[in-house]
């Protein structure tokens, strides 16, 4: 299973991103969040999310999502960091909606190219009819 982590400057923000994912895909997905500093301040730390991309990683590949500029720079330090051959690609995509797309794609069994795939779709996604 493709592991998922969100990256966002706010501790909060990234476990209520998980928490909803949770809700639509199963209990076992791994599904992290990566948010804030060590001290409970707002930002993103490389080593964090490194961690988490570690812990994710089950061995088919970690999809990342990240809330803006700096979060995207923050994941790009950690995956140069690793020390393991893992698969890792930073999705384009909006962090709640692209994380919920990314969520339900990797439990039904898609790859790491389907995970990041199912994230981007929500780019396209209009929220009015």
């Amino acid at each position: 299973m493709v592991g998922i982590v969100i990256v966002s400057h706010s501790a909060k923000v990234a476990e209520g991103v998980v928490e909803l994912c949770l809700q639509m895909a199963a209990e076992n997905t791994h599904i992290l969040a990566a948010g804030g500093m060590e001290d409970g301040g707002i930002g993103t730390d490389a080593f964090r999310i490194q961690s988490a991309i570690e812990e994710a990683d089950t061995g088919d590949g970690v999809a990342v999502l990240a809330d803006m500029g700096s979060g995207i720079m923050s994941a790009e330090v950690a995956i140069e960091m690793l020390d393991d051959d893992i698969k890792v690609r930073i999705a384009d995509a909006p962090i709640l909606e692209g994380a919920m797309g990314a969520a339900v794609a990797s439990v039904t069994g898609a790859d790491l190219d389907g995970v990041i795939e199912a994230a981007e779709e929500a780019n396209g996604v209009s929220k009015l009819s």
